[in-house]
């Protein structure tokens, strides 16, 4: 089968590589249908040294089930599924808390060595507790939406979530990637009274207006935090979804909370020291929340309105391929000329 591999930072190649099979009686194998190319791919396609590779890549996928192990119950082959980014066994005391991410047997894609999403087909662990039945067709125009529930839509849903979002909440997002702008239309629906986008990319921030932001703030550094709290009355927002990864994003967040607020941070870090002595955030009263988003635990309650056409989280979606256009896809987005790639293998 073909499969998408990372050899070093921007370096992506298309191979055959050995079939996926079924290993253990806990297994399935799917065949991929709908993947996609994540906004934290690009932090290894920019950084990563040769001797980390070659690795599979992709986390996120839909797929037809065409085989289980022995011990799979809850799917069965020919089942439309979607796999969340992260494995779980849906039976350990994390699973059960639905804090998946945490499941104490499982683990993510990103470590399986010989699995990858970005592929014709990939063998899934733990079936039972990771993969979910979708009641639709392969070929459903909700496609682009329903693979949002494998990553991005669960991030940003987690973001807003995590940082206890509710009627009447002021809230600023910092990011005008897939997640960020998920976090927006996650934010709208807990009830967000204001919603200031940071971003500065006008076809990512007009559909952020779209999803329900309010204001958008183009500036950056020291200059974004200013215009943030003129937007907000001077004191910053209660809640501030962070959606990059990097130092800098973190420092907005930090001088854009209110007393008292919280900074919900779903981009992945990547550094591991920041400010949070009394001068940032302890004389604040200010929290830090959010992580890895357990999106399997999001799925049951965020599908119906993607059923129902109430909202359509699938616009992230700006351009599609095949897996021969998934090298040009990486370089697309990792140069701001594409938000987020759709694969149909």
């Amino acid at each position: 089968m073909r499969a998408t591999v990372m050899y070093e930072a921007g370096d992506v190649r298309v191979e055959d590589v050995p079939d996926s099979k079924i290993e253990q009686p806990t297994d399935a194998l799917v065949t991929v249908t709908a993947a996609c190319i994540c906004g934290s791919d690009l932090w290894p396609y920019g950084s990563m040294p040769a001797s980390d590779g070659p690795a599979r890549m992709g986390h996120e996928a839909i797929g037809i089930v065409q085989e289980t192990g022995a011990e799979v119950a809850t799917v069965k082959k020919g089942d439309l599924v979607v796999a969340p980014f992260a494995i779980s066994d849906g039976t350990c005391e994390f699973c059960r808390e639905g804090l998946q991410t945490s499941c104490v047997n499982s683990t993510f894609w990103d470590t399986e060595p010989h699995e990858g999403c970005q592929s014709e087909a990939i063998r899934v662990p733990y079936a039972d507790g990771t993969l979910v039945k979708l009641p639709v067709a392969p070929d459903s125009v909700l496609m682009p939406s329903l693979l949002t529930l494998s990553d991005v839509f669960g991030t940003g849903y987690h973001a807003a979530a995590a940082g206890g979002v509710r009627r009447g909440s002021k809230v600023t997002v910092i990011g005008d990637g897939a997640v960020g702008l998920l976090a927006v239309l996650s934010a709208k629906r807990l009830g967000a009274e204001q919603i200031v986008l940071m971003g500065r990319h006008a076809e990512r921030t007009d559909l952020g207006r779209e999803f329900g932001a309010t204001d958008v703030v183009a500036e950056r550094g020291e200059e974004g935090v200013e215009r943030v709290r003129e937007l907000t009355g001077g004191h910053g927002s209660h809640v501030v979804l962070e959606a990059v990864g990097n130092m800098p994003a973190y420092q907005q967040a930090v001088g854009a909370v209110r007393p008292g607020g919280i900074i919900s941070r779903v981009g992945v870090p990547q550094y591991e020291e920041a400010p949070i002595g009394f001068g940032s955030l302890f004389g604040r009263n200010v929290r830090l929340a959010g992580g890895p988003a357990p999106v399997r635990a999001y799925i049951d309650e965020l599908l119906p309105p993607i059923l129902d056409g109430s909202i359509e989280p699938g616009k992230v979606f700006d351009a599609t391929t095949d897996l021969d256009g998934v090298p040009a896809g990486y370089r697309e987005m990792a140069d701001r000329k594409t938000l987020k790639v759709l694969v149909k293998p």
